[in-house]
């Protein structure tokens, strides 16, 4: 029989606001701000101490449960999450759980089967740990640092129900809901500063049972390399105790990427066993109906509608939809670009152009759509001289690499390297009749019936031409003159 595996997904995002979740320290760079600057007496635990709940961060959640297609519980309660480690300066978290923000929702996600709906168990408000780091000395004596910057940023905890049936599938999810979540701008997304942490909770069951085996997670996944890699991994080891008959133990598991193994750390915790009690320094958090509505008016369009949106309304292919939503700020540069060129320009000309050559160029400059000297205007009126046949495709690539250097026009660079296009016959019938006689050889075997050496000939015209010569012109004048010597050597 074939065995499936059954994954849900717990993600921790921390939310884009200022100042952390329970008091007025600001969010700073935990991988470079100097340690334990971004601290006071609330996040660093000093008794008597009170939180106070940081309201950009509740709008933020409520954004994204509102975007995952969530209820919102008008009332939800803080708890202590009681456990001890040495970078939780309070000796518990502060987060949610009878009563969370948000329940039941759903994400959708795109694989090589198709798109399918992934469902929401909760979303639900906590703050963050701090961070330690971990020292061995030449010496060998190891001890560990405590860094308290990151105590109490506010985190979002997003549950996932147990839907997901290959690493494929919680690859997509965990793609497209770090694609939601910087689409709402309440997450830079970047994984390696750990803004974004996944934890997997991995079972196996033979396929065509609908039984929920024993689990594991798998902790604190910062890439999807990493992700892919433990539940490939954690999914094979569950599955040969399965074919033996053993049982799997409920525990919690780290990911040795050095070794590519999973390796256990401690007995699955429950609920129980951290002594959930609501928090008694924070009243019940209350989102109104008012006040749901005002944040729901501020989402933007999300990735799902706008990739379908852009296969429909632009004709676009899968693909090119899929790239040019991957990001927001590149489908509004895209959109920017179709909305100043002229219906001569087409959606999938301007696809081609962003994704190709204008891809390539910020690449190679490290820099993101937002930092590109060539404005959505300046890329339309630059492939406007294309399709009007100033320029040709070739030359309008070297264009845009100008303009991408210098930020200057396309009509200045045209002008002064004097790279307008010739159509003129007469002037490409002098060309023709050069690279003719210069290569008697080809052209005779070209006349002799061996059609490929034309594409040689008409390649050493547009040399001749440095580029500026109508490809399609050239390609007419070049026939006309191979047909009219066809002629001539037949009649000889």
């Amino acid at each position: 029989m074939e065995i499936e595996p059954v994954i849900g997904l717990e993600v921790h995002a921390e939310l884009n606001t200022r100042s952390k979740m329970f008091c007025a320290c600001p969010v700073v760079d935990a991988t470079t701000a100097k340690p334990n600057t971004a601290v006071c007496p609330v996040c660093a635990a000093m008794p008597g101490a009170l939180p106070v709940v940081n309201r950009e961060a509740v709008a933020q959640g409520v954004k994204v449960a509102l975007a995952l297609g969530c209820s919102i519980n008008r009332v939800s309660i803080f708890a202590r999450k009681n456990y001890f480690y040495p970078d939780l300066p309070k000796g518990y978290q502060i987060s949610q759980y009878e009563l969370p923000l948000a329940e039941h929702g759903t994400l959708t996600i795109r694989t090589s089967e198709g798109e399918r709906q992934i469902r929401v168990h909760r979303v639900h408000l906590e703050e963050d740990t701090g961070k330690l780091t971990h020292v061995r000395t030449e010496s060998g004596e190891e001890y560990s640092l405590v860094d308290l910057n990151r105590a109490g940023v506010p985190l979002l905890e997003i549950v996932s129900e147990p839907d997901m049936r290959s690493v494929e599938e919680a690859k997509a999810y965990a793609v497209a809901l770090r694609q939601l979540l910087r689409y709402l701008g309440v997450n830079s997304g970047d994984m390696e500063k750990g803004v974004i942490r996944f934890e997997a909770n991995v079972s196996v069951r033979w396929k065509g049972t609908d039984v929920l085996n024993t689990r594991t997670e798998i902790k604190n996944l910062n890439s999807f390399r990493a992700l892919e890699q433990a539940v490939t991994q954690e999914i094979a080891r569950q599955s040969e105790l399965l074919r033996r008959g053993e049982a799997v133990v409920q525990q919690t598991m780290g990911w040795d990427e050095a070794r590519g193994v999973t390796v256990p750390q401690r007995s699955k915790e429950e609920a129980h066993d951290y002594r959930y009690f609501p928090e008694p320094d924070l009243p019940p958090l209350e989102v109104t109906p008012e006040w749901q509505d005002a944040l729901r008016a501020e989402l933007p369009e999300l990735p799902h509608e706008r990739f379908r949106r852009f296969q429909g309304a632009y004709g676009l292919t899968a693909y090119a939809a899929e790239v040019l939503t991957a990001e927001r700020a590149i489908a509004d540069y895209f959109e920017a670009t179709v909305q100043a060129a002229s219906p001569h320009v087409s959606p999938q000309t301007v696809a081609n152009w962003v994704t190709g050559e204008l891809f390539g160029l910020l690449n190679q400059a490290g820099m993101e759509i937002t930092q590109s000297p060539v404005s959505a205007a300046a890329l339309a009126d630059l492939l406007e001289r294309v399709a009007a046949r100033e320029i040709n495709n070739n030359t309008g690539k070297r264009v845009l690499a100008e303009m991408f250097k210098s930020g200057k026009r396309a009509e200045e660079i045209i002008a002064e390297q004097g790279l307008k296009q010739v159509s003129d016959e007469a002037a490409i019938q002098g060309w023709v009749e050069e690279v003719l006689a210069a290569h008697p050889k080809e052209t005779e075997t070209c006349l002799r019936g061996k059609e490929g050496v034309a594409n040689f000939l008409f390649g050493q015209v547009m040399r001749l031409a440095r580029g500026q010569a109508d490809p399609k012109v050239v390609r007419q004048v070049l026939m006309r003159n191979l047909q009219e010597r066809r002629k001539y050597l037949d009649e000889g």
